[in-house]
């Protein structure tokens, strides 16, 4: 996806331990035009497959799968919440999902009435690093019984191990950017 590339080379900040910011247009400033056209290229990428629903996971996924979402019909974009709230139902499928960029790991949860067995269900993120998220969430689709479609990242570090540990899984992953590495301080892009 070329505006995606555009994007990350003239926005895109490299940051010590091979972090990229791109939070001028993705995961804390968002740019709705930029992202509708994601959610265009996500549609695109999975044509012709039955989606249900949009899993996600909390925050940055958030604002990219409800975007997306319209593309698919509008169906429902459920996310898996990091925190534990008075407002949360007792009834929730958890995995424990560790995040290295904060260097913590979090138990997430998604109200059982949220996922269906039998549900055709695509899951959307920001990033693919080490997997861990995605990993988490598969978890959480297993728990319900729901069919896993496949995995839309907007920007994977294709030199950490996240695909191949998906793929060796059996799940369909399609990445818009795979960063190849970064080198002085930009980023490679395949």
């Amino acid at each position: 996806m070329e505006l995606l590339k555009d994007m990350i080379m003239n926005n895109g900040k490299v940051r010590e331990g091979n972090i990229l910011k791109v939070d001028s247009f993705l995961n804390h400033q968002m740019d709705v035009k930029f992202l509708n056209e994601v959610g265009k290229e996500f549609r695109r990428r999975f044509e012709g497959e039955k989606i249900d629903k949009i899993l996600t996971i909390e925050a940055s996924g958030i604002g990219i799968a409800a975007v997306a979402s319209q593309y698919f019909d509008y169906v429902p974009v459920v996310f898996a919440k990091k925190t534990e709230s008075l407002n949360l139902d007792k009834e929730v499928y958890e995995a424990d999902v560790h995040s290295f960029t904060k260097n913590k790991t979090y138990k997430v949860r998604v109200g059982k009435q949220f996922l269906n067995e039998g549900e055709n269900i695509l899951v959307i993120d920001d990033f693919l690093a080490k997997g861990c998220a995605t990993k988490g969430l598969i978890d959480i689709l297993n728990q319900a019984k729901a069919n896993l479609v496949g995995i839309g990242i907007v920007i994977e570090k294709g030199f950490q191990e996240g695909r191949s540990i998906l793929e060796e899984m059996g799940v369909r992953v399609e990445s818009l950017a795979i960063i190849e590495k970064f080198e002085d301080g930009k980023a490679v892009i395949k």
